[in-house]
């Protein structure tokens, strides 16, 4: 393998484990994947994993989980 190329199974290993820790903390954010022009990209740094957008009740549940998982 080429060491700029990006194992695509990795990167979508990673938008299935974080869209499986968010749901089980009751949030979904529906646009979340793998960001296509970071991926395509020949760089030689890692995919960017584009979280999307969320409406304001989903970034308050997302600030609580992070809160409760940082201990606060």
């Amino acid at each position: 393998m080429h060491p700029q190329t990006h194992p695509h199974h990795e990167t979508d290993a990673c938008v299935e484990d974080l869209r499986a820790a968010l749901e089980a903390n009751g949030i979904t954010l529906p646009s979340l994947g793998v960001d296509l022009p970071t991926f395509a990209d020949s760089l030689p740094t890692r995919p960017l994993i584009a979280l999307g957008n969320c409406n304001q009740v989903t970034a308050r549940a997302l600030i609580s989980a992070l809160r409760k998982a940082a201990g606060r």
